[in-house]
């Protein structure tokens, strides 16, 4: 008879069910544990991704250093003047009784230009010259009667005498009538007149203005450091307001000393003005060539790094970039002349110059 109370042992189905959820659980478990590990492993990766480009070279563009020209030039403004201006006024006081100019219009040398009435002064004339007439005939007959003795040496030279005093009496009158005659100076253009035909004009007063525009006169002003530089033969290129393009002048005069208030130097320039376009008292911006310089060692303005200590370039040596402080001379728009610290053929660094740093390796993309 057997025991009913004897546990039995367990069934080989309950140990399989057991052994099978373990392996589950631990393959969960794997499970979770590689994706915490995956974000770490991929930065990581990232990280020493970043190393490696680090190492790598900076790309960058350089410029081979050639021989080239460089001018040297002030910029500067100045005004423009007419070639010869003069105000007309009359030598003679009185009424206008002809005006023969067109305002505005060109006129020659000499060309009568306003007439004052004269009619007393030609009055003056005509009895000036009847008795010089009568005086001369008397001369004449008293010569001819002293060498036959029939009249003394005394009586015939004070007739001569007369004849020289009512001559020199008329060129007097002849010399007041042509003050009252407003002529041209010389060639030129008139302009706006001030009075009126029957106006009462006196020395003082303004008639008209007379200009001669071509050439056109260019007052320029310099830095008193470029008086020694600057001087006859040089020369300028300017542009005004309201006409393309730039018009080309040479310098033909400087003043004899520099303005001790401004410190500047004044010269003064001509220009062609043919077409007479080129007005006096127009504003001017001036360009005054000092000189060129040949051979010169000449790099982009954009390459030169200021520093404290003055200027630096950057130059390829063996793969990387070394700094190197340069002098500097003549300046234009876009190029800087090097006269100390760089030799022909160096490669300059052009582009990245902040970013620059001695013993960087750097890799060229573009040489010009």
């Amino acid at each position: 008879m057997s025991d009913s109370s004897s546990p039995e042992p367990p069934s080989e189905e309950t140990g399989g069910t057991a052994g099978t959820k373990r392996v589950v659980a631990l393959g969960l478990a794997a499970i979770v544990l590689v994706g915490l590990a995956l974000p770490k492993i991929s930065g990581s990766e990232s990280s020493g991704g970043g190393g490696e480009s680090s190492d790598a070279p900076t790309r960058v563009d350089a410029t081979v250093l050639r021989p080239g020209t460089v001018t040297e030039r002030i910029r500067t403004t100045g005004t423009l003047q007419a070639d010869e201006s003069v105000e007309l006024t009359s030598e003679a006081a009185g009424k206008i009784t002809d005006i023969r100019f067109e305002e505005g219009a060109r006129v020659q040398q000499g060309e009568l230009l306003v007439q004052i009435n004269d009619a007393e002064l030609q009055a003056e004339k005509q009895r000036l010259e009847h008795e010089l007439q009568l005086a001369r005939d008397q001369a004449a007959r008293q010569k001819r009667l002293l060498e036959e003795g029939g009249v003394s040496q005394e009586e015939y030279d004070a007739t001569a005498n007369e004849v020289e005093v009512l001559e020199a009496d008329l060129q007097l009158v002849e010399a007041r009538i042509e003050k009252t005659k407003v002529r041209a100076p010389f060639e030129g253009v008139v302009g706006l007149r001030a009075v009126s035909e029957g106006a009462y004009v006196s020395p003082q007063t303004r008639i008209t203005t007379l200009q001669r525009l071509n050439p056109i006169k260019v007052n320029i002003s310099v830095s008193e450091k470029y008086a020694s530089r600057v001087g006859p033969g040089q020369s300028i290129a300017f542009s005004v307001r309201g006409r393309e393009g730039q018009m080309a002048g040479t310098v033909y005069a400087t003043n004899t000393q520099v303005d001790p208030d401004t410190r500047t130097l004044q010269l003064r320039a001509r220009a062609p003005n043919p077409v007479g376009t080129l007005r006096p008292g127009m504003f001017a911006d001036v360009t005054v060539t000092l000189g060129t310089v040949d051979d010169a060692i000449v790099v982009p303005s954009f390459a030169v790094l200021p520093t404290l200590g003055g200027q630096r370039v950057f130059v390829v040596e063996n793969g990387t970039a070394q700094p190197q402080n340069v002098t500097l001379g003549v300046r234009t728009d876009s190029t800087v002349q090097v006269t100390e610290g760089l030799s022909l053929r160096d490669t300059v660094i052009t582009s990245g110059i902040q970013e620059m740093r001695a013993g960087l390796p750097v890799r060229i993309e573009t040489l010009e």
